[in-house]
Formats: structure tokens, sequence, C-alpha cells
């Protein structure tokens, strides 16, 4: 079953995924209001509602009918300055949004999470992705959708050296663990927003490729 959610709330719209999530969203028809809190001001749009700061300070402040909600929240331990600063953003935060988004009548929540996310993983950065997807599910949405994603590929506004490094081996990997271009990762998000269900659905990373093309 489809259904056409009017009003969505997106955090990280000025993330490598979220700036193409964003585009998509302002530019569907059915689409009434896009609330997305950001750091930096985003460009103006009729459609769109851009508070501007820190999303923990912005969160309490939001306001409005939600329909559904994408979080496109994400950072590494380097960029985060230390697993702590990192585990606040990935974990924390994730879960205070998404926390907001219900209240403000979200009934459908769609994660960025990650390849090999496992809260029993030995890996940080997969424990803390596992540990997020459990929390998030012990939240009870009514519809949540945890997305896999292996390798973002795409223009990032930072320079991420493992990342360039790692593209062009990405490219080429069998199955799940194959990179997976950005746009087509928001262009999945989007259709998997457009599915009614019940309960949760963990998306691998082919599965969104497939969806995304």
């Amino acid at each position: 079953m489809y259904l056409t959610p009017q009003h969505i709330l997106l955090a990280g719209a000025t993330g490598l995924t979220g700036e193409h999530l964003l585009d998509r969203l302002l530019s569907e028809p059915t689409i009434n209001r896009v609330l997305a809190p950001s750091r930096r001001p985003l460009a103006e749009h009729a459609h769109l509602d851009n508070p501007v700061g820190e999303l923990g300070d912005l969160l309490p402040q939001l306001q409005g009918r939600v329909d559904v909600a994408f979080c496109c929240l994400g950072s590494t331990i380097k960029q985060a300055g230390s697993q702590e600063a990192f585990r606040a953003i990935d974990h924390d935060l994730v879960l205070a949004f998404a926390q907001r988004a219900r209240e403000l009548g979200a009934r459908h929540l769609l994660v960025i999470s990650a390849l090999g996310a496992d809260a029993k993983s030995g890996v940080f950065y997969n424990r803390v992705k596992g540990e997020m997807e459990q929390a998030l599910i012990a939240q009870d949405w009514p519809q949540l959708t945890l997305a896999r994603p292996s390798l973002l590929l795409g223009a990032r506004s930072e320079f991420r050296l493992g990342e360039q490094l790692a593209a062009p081996f990405m490219r080429w990997l069998p199955g799940k663990y194959r990179g997976i271009q950005a746009a087509a990762l928001a262009r999945a998000l989007w259709r998997l927003a457009l599915e009614e269900s019940d309960g949760v659905r963990i998306v691998e990373s082919h599965q969104l490729r497939r969806l995304g093309r």
C-alpha cells in the first residue's frame, strides 16, 4: 500500500545524502512543507521551513504537523573528534531527533544506519550504529525503516581520505558490499517513505541500490 506524506521533517539536509533527498522532497508536488533544521542556512524555497542552529538546541522549538521523518545524520570518529563525540551524534542525537519527530506526529521514521550495524560488534563504529538501531526499535514506532548503505559515493563538501581511496574498489564489490551513490540512496529513501507497512524494516545496501535506480 502506498501513502502520500505531505509534511516532512528532515535532519541532515546539508549532508551528502540529505542534500539529494531535500532536492527530491522539494520537487514533489504533493509535499506541502519540509521542516529541515540545519547548522547553516539552506536555499530558500516556498515549501521549506529552515530553522538555523545546532540541532540539539532546535529540537524543542520545532513545531507543526509531521507525517514522515528522515534522519540523515552521520559522522565519522575523525570528523567528530573522539569516540564520545561520535556517539553523541550518531546515537544520542539520532534518538533525540526521533523522539521529537514522534511528538510532532510522525508515524514513519526512516534512518540512515550503516552496513554491518550490530550492537554486539567488536568494531566501535558498527556497535554504535547497532545500539542506535536497537534504541529506535525500542521507541516502538508504527513504521520504522533502517537503511544500511555501504560506502556512500558522491562529491562531499569535506575531504575524507579513506573514502576517496576506497571508492574505486567499492564500485566493484559484490552484493551489499558495493558502494552506493548518495543520489540513489536518496531516491530509495523516498520510495520507501511512500510504502505503508507495520513495524520495522531493515533495508540492506543492495536493496537500496535497486530501489534507487
